[in-house]
C-alpha cells in the first residue's frame, strides 16, 4: 500500500480501531476524528510516535469536519448508531453527518472516500435504521460520486456488540430467544409419531463476517483504483438462522439453555420495554430491521473481489468467549 494521509470519522469504534492498526501498519499517516480524545487514547500505541493522531470533532459541525479532512488524501466515514438517544439520531448521523464529511472531502481534494453503510440499507425498509442507511449512501453517492460504499452484515471480533451480547445473557437466563420463530408450532405426522416443530427454519437470517476481513478490505480498496464508485456488500462464508446463532454461542461458551421460539410480534412488545434502558437490549426499530433477512444479495461483489477468504464464526468467535464459560470449563481448557 502506498502511503497515505488518512482522516477516520468513527475511529475508535469496533471496526475503526481493527482498521486504524491495519493502517498504522501499513505506513499510513492516521488521524482519527472522534467526539472524545481521551477516551481514544488507546489507539495511540497501534503506530509510531506522531502516526496516530486523534482530533476533537462534531461530525454535524461543518467547520470541524472540514479542519479534521484538510490535508488527507483519504477519508474514511465509519460513523453510524444502532439506536437513538436526545440528538444522536438517525438522520443526524446516518444521513446529515455522512453530506458533512462527503463534502468536506470534496472541497479538501480527497482523492478517495470510504463509507461504511450496511447490508439492511434500502429506502423501502420497514426500519428507520435502513431507510437512514440508505438516504446516507445516497447522499455520499450525490456529493463524491468516486465513494466506495461498505454494507457489511453482523460484524463479529472481540469487541463485537452481537455475540458478545448474547453470550452475556446467557450467564444470567435459563432459556434464550430464537427471533423470528412462527407464532404458531408446525405439526405433522409421520410414521405413526406426531412431530411438533416450534421453530420453523429458525427464524432470522444472517451472514455474519469478522471485523478483521472488513477491515482487510478497506484497506486494500485504496490501492485499487477499481474500486471507485462501487458498492461492495461484505457477508462470511456462512449463512445463520436466529437458532443457529444461539446453538454456536452455547456451544462456545459450553453452556446448557433451553432456546424459546419468540415470533416478531412478541419480540416488539419486549422492546417496547427494553428500548428504555440507558444502553437498550433491543429496540422496535431493531425488531423491524429483523423482518428483512440480513444475507448479501449476489448481485453486488464482496469479500472475494479483494482476494480475502472470509474468516468463519466458528473458528473466531470461541476465541474471545471464554470468559463466559463456567469457571470449571475454563479451568478444563487452561488445563
Amino acid at each position: 500500500m502506498s502511503r497515505h494521509v488518512v482522516t477516520i470519522f468513527g475511529g475508535s469504534g469496533f471496526v475503526g480501531r481493527h482498521l486504524v492498526r491495519k493502517l498504522a501498519a501499513s505506513g499510513a499517516e492516521v488521524r482519527v476524528a472522534v467526539r472524545d480524545t481521551e477516551a481514544a487514547m488507546f489507539l495511540k500505541p497501534a503506530g509510531d510516535v506522531g502516526q496516530i493522531v486523534l482530533w476533537q470533532t462534531d461530525v454535524n459541525d461543518a467547520a470541524q469536519v472540514a479542519t479534521a479532512v484538510a490535508g488527507a488524501d483519504v477519508v474514511v466515514n465509519l460513523v453510524g448508531i444502532l439506536y437513538e438517544r436526545g440528538r444522536r439520531t438517525f438522520q443526524r448521523l446516518h444521513v446529515d453527518a455522512a453530506a458533512i464529511i462527503a463534502q468536506a472531502a470534496l472541497d479538501a481534494g480527497a482523492k478517495r472516500l470510504l463509507h461504511m453503510s450496511a447490508l439492511g440499507a434500502d429506502a423501502d425498509s420497514p426500519a428507520a435504521y435502513g431507510r437512514t442507511k440508505a438516504a446516507g449512501e445516497a447522499a455520499v453517492k450525490e456529493i463524491f460520486p468516486d465513494a466506495t460504499i461498505f454494507r457489511p452484515s453482523v460484524i463479529f471480533g472481540p469487541e463485537d456488540n452481537f455475540f458478545n451480547l448474547f453470550a452475556g445473557l446467557m450467564r444470567f437466563t435459563p432459556a434464550m430467544p430464537v427471533i423470528g420463530a412462527p407464532a404458531l408450532p408446525s405439526v405433522s405426522w409421520d410414521d405413526g409419531k406426531l412431530s411438533v416443530d416450534f421453530f420453523g427454519d429458525g427464524g432470522c437470517k444472517f451472514q455474519p463476517v469478522f471485523v478483521g476481513d472488513v477491515a482487510d478490505a478497506m484497506v486494500r480498496a485504496l490501492d485499487d483504483a477499481g474500486t471507485k464508485g462501487r458498492t461492495y456488500e461484505l457477508g462470511g462464508p456462512r449463512t445463520y438462522s436466529f437458532k443457529q446463532i444461539m446453538e454456536l454461542l452455547l456451544d462456545a461458551t459450553e453452556r446448557k439453555r433451553f432456546l424459546v421460539p419468540m415470533p416478531l410480534g412478541l419480540a416488539e412488545a419486549d422492546a417496547l420495554f427494553l428500548q428504555l434502558l440507558p444502553k437498550p437490549l433491543l429496540t422496535m426499530d431493531q425488531v423491524k430491521l429483523l423482518e428483512v433477512d440480513n444475507v448479501v444479495s449476489g448481485e453486488t461483489p464482496g469479500l472475494d473481489a479483494f482476494g480475502i477468504e472470509a474468516a468463519t464464526a466458528e473458528a473466531i468467535v470461541p476465541t474471545y468467549l471464554n470468559r463466559f464459560r463456567t469457571p470449571a470449563h475454563r479451568g478444563a481448557h487452561a488445563a
